[in-house]
């Protein structure tokens, strides 16, 4: 049995899920500023529910980023300490990576941008590739996570549908499209189900870091605001 617990909280969600031999189990908030008073109880409600306890996972996992700073701060603190004192290795899983798959999992389409909300005029911003065979997902990445004004990217040449609170941009986005999205799903959040879902993914691949190494992804540096220009990868 490979058993991970997941949790997620980078958006005014807060989520914990379970994932079983690829039966997930999920625990879904939405609870601005409620994250630091609901996570534990969450993680020990789904833990009773599955009769598990922690020494009894192969793996942590949570959604490492991007997202709200004190979001990540708050599951990276929590998923540290579950790690250590359980002597569990940690999977760190992207939030846009995480949405790109809940979209699929809901239109079954292929392609998608995933993109948060970044307040200051900006967006958190990836593009996913997602597919299932034999079961199975698979996730490769075409455009690498960047925070960028949407009024300043280039136009793209791969069609993607669009998911995520950064689509509130939508009239600056659907432009650089070559052609007009079908699904654009700006209320879908990162979820712990999808997060859980990647995390087994990972694990099977020996994508795990030790409690120590468990740190957030903001792109974002809190202090100068530097922004990271998006790179094209490898299709």
């Amino acid at each position: 049995m490979t058993a991970i617990l997941a949790l997620d909280t980078s958006t005014p969600a807060c989520s914990v899920a379970l994932n079983i031999d690829g039966v997930v189990l999920e625990d879904f908030r939405m609870a601005p500023r409620m994250h630091n008073d609901l996570i534990l109880p969450m993680v020990d409600q789904i833990l009773s529910q599955a009769g598990l306890v922690l020494t009894d996972l192969d793996a942590i996992a949570f959604g490492r980023g991007p997202g709200s700073f004190t979001g990540l701060r708050i599951s990276a603190g929590i998923v540290q300490g579950l790690s250590y004192g359980a002597d569990l290795p940690v999977i760190p899983v992207s939030t846009l990576a995480a949405l790109s798959l809940e979209g699929f999992q809901k239109t079954g389409a292929n392609y998608w941008l995933s993109a948060l909300d970044a307040r200051m005029g900006e967006v958190y911003l990836g593009g996913f590739r997602v597919n299932k065979a034999n079961g199975q997902y698979d996730i490769d990445v075409l455009i690498e996570e960047c925070v960028i004004k949407p009024d300043s990217l280039s136009g793209f040449t791969q069609s993607f549908q669009g998911v995520g609170s950064g689509w509130c941009y939508e009239k600056l986005l659907t432009p650089l499209l070559p052609e007009s999205p079908e699904h654009v799903l700006v209320d879908l959040a990162p979820r712990a189900a999808c997060i859980a879902e990647l995390a087994l993914l990972q694990f099977n691949k020996g994508e795990v870091v030790s409690c120590y190494d468990a740190m957030p992804i903001y792109l974002r540096d809190e202090i100068s605001w530097e922004k990271q220009a998006p790179r094209i990868g490898k299709r």
